[in-house]
């Protein structure tokens, strides 16, 4: 099939194509929707369809199945947040006020030295993934983080408060 003779395809049976899906569907727009993605689909093989092959019966089929397809997703996600929303919702227990007072002292820091703070210690990483993560080398993350203790360590020492053992719980 030609560009203009799909043109022609397209103009003569889009809307006989939508009317039928939306009989089917019983949604005006979901019928357009999966009409139009068919044609979609029959454009990128329209060289191989034959108008006297029947095209409109496969864009019919590949709109019906392209509904249906979107039938099982929607009662599916349905289906699982109606198991989801079944469970009791997890307890998320209030940060501490020492975390309180960490955050806030963090927010004190520029913003290159509280990222490799909070990456290293908070998260876990490894310089080199710091590293990794922010684009800075690994000299640059090393000096943010000695730099951002000092600085962090000053902040708190004005007004933190300490464990037993002397470090902030987290």
């Amino acid at each position: 099939m030609t560009p203009q003779e799909f043109d022609a395809f397209y103009a003569a049976s889009f809307s006989r194509l939508t009317g039928q899906l939306y009989a089917i569907t019983g949604d005006w727009s979901e019928a357009q929707d999966v009409v139009q993605e068919a044609f979609v689909r029959a454009w990128d093989r329209r060289r191989t369809l034959d108008p006297d092959d029947a095209p409109e019966a496969w864009i019919r089929t590949t709109a019906r199945r392209l509904a249906h397809s979107r039938w099982r997703r929607l009662a599916r996600g349905l289906h699982l947040a109606g198991r989801h929303h079944r469970q009791e919702p997890p307890t998320v227990e209030p940060p501490s006020e020492e975390h309180l007072m960490l955050v806030t002292a963090l927010r004190r820091l520029p913003e290159a030295q509280r990222a490799a703070l909070v990456l290293h210690h908070m998260c876990d990483l490894s310089v080199e993934q710091v590293a990794a993560e922010t684009g800075a080398g690994v000299s640059a993350v090393k000096s943010r983080l000695a730099r951002g203790r000092a600085a962090l360590a000053a902040v708190l020492a004005d007004r933190a408060p300490t464990s037993e053992e002397g470090k902030l719980r987290v």
